[in-house]
């Protein structure tokens, strides 16, 4: 009789701790994009303008084969399920082969499966490629309450595997989507090449890396195309602005004027970026020149692995004489 009463009470006890937990679950906090309460969708103008320039990124800037461009946008519209990519996360394999070879195909089909899995995505939206390194490019997307998120994906071209991109950047305020908001942008890692120049050769990155921000202290090497010890923090390599279309009275989207950025206008957002010149170390002496029994010399050389710019730091002598005595004389 006691061990029945005594499960009884166990039973109970049960009973109050399952109700107590799904009592609290009703009022646990969920994700961000579930507080907007805002108007049914609000569509967008995203306009991406690439800022690299040879003024203000000068070093092992790439001129030719191929010159400094921007690939294609691809982004998307999402809730807080779903992430394209993620600072110090590993990156898809959609992500990598975006990151390193442009193919858009792969991210793509990651993105549906999301969307088919989880109802995550609400839709995909791409913008054309830049074919230099200053300009601009945009395109239209469209977010919904449930989906108010927006990613995305810019190839700096060419690069072993860097791009640019904003990773869910939340459109909407509580009741109210943003009328503008633009950020700035700065070159990113995939992790999964580990060239240091724009033009490194395809070396894979075992294994993979995470997705770090590139600055103009790490990675911590010389030869890095983002390298500039001098600065605190380098220049934003893009921007990205997303304006919302308002509706005209017979509820039609308001016309949006694109006018094309003058280059000199991108420019002079800018500072110019000093850059130093960098020399070779000091080959060994060469051999003691003069007449026997008086005082000869040698010199040694080095040669300009950089050139400076933007007033940086002339070069040094690239030559050097020192004293010596005439070895084998007869």
């Amino acid at each position: 009789m006691e061990n029945l009463m005594f499960a009884c009470w166990c039973c109970k006890v049960l009973w109050t701790v399952v109700v107590a937990v799904l009592g609290c679950g009703s009022s646990l906090p969920v994700g961000e994009d579930a507080l907007c309460t805002a108007e049914q969708l609000a569509k967008y103008r995203i306009i991406f303008t690439g800022k690299w320039s040879q003024t203000a990124f000068p070093k092992q800037y790439p001129l030719y084969r191929p010159p400094a461009q921007w690939s294609s946008l691809l982004g998307v519209t999402h809730s807080s399920d779903y992430s394209m990519w993620k600072k110090n996360e590993y990156a898809s394999n959609g992500v990598r082969d975006f990151a390193e070879k442009g193919e858009a195909w792969a991210l793509m089909k990651e993105i549906e499966e999301a969307g088919e899995k989880i109802q995550s995505v609400h839709g995909i939206f791409s913008a054309p490629a830049i074919s230099s390194g200053t300009g601009q490019t945009s395109t239209e997307l469209e977010a919904h309450p449930r989906h108010p998120l927006v990613s995305f994906v810019v190839r700096i071209v060419p690069s072993p595997d860097w791009f640019v991109g904003i990773d869910s950047l939340n459109l909407c305020e509580g009741d109210h989507w943003m009328d503008e908001v633009s950020v700035d942008l700065f070159p990113y890692d995939a992790g999964t090449d580990s060239g240091f120049t724009f033009s490194s050769p395809n070396f894979a990155t075992i294994p993979q890396d995470t997705v770090t921000e590139i600055t103009c202290s790490s990675p911590s090497h010389p030869a890095n195309s983002f390298y500039y010890p001098k600065l605190k923090i380098l220049p934003p390599i893009a921007q990205v602005t997303m304006v919302k279309i308002k509706k005209t009275q017979l509820g039609l989207s308001a016309p949006f004027i694109n006018l094309p950025a003058k280059s000199n206008e991108i420019i002079d957002t800018v500072s110019e970026t000093p850059l130093d010149c960098e020399v070779s170390q000091w080959s060994s002496w060469g051999l003691c020149r003069g007449l026997c029994r008086e005082t000869g010399t040698k010199i040694r050389t080095r040669f300009v692995l950089l050139q400076p710019a933007n007033n940086g730091m002339p070069c040094p002598n690239l030559d050097e004489e020192t004293a010596c005595e005439p070895e084998n004389c007869v």
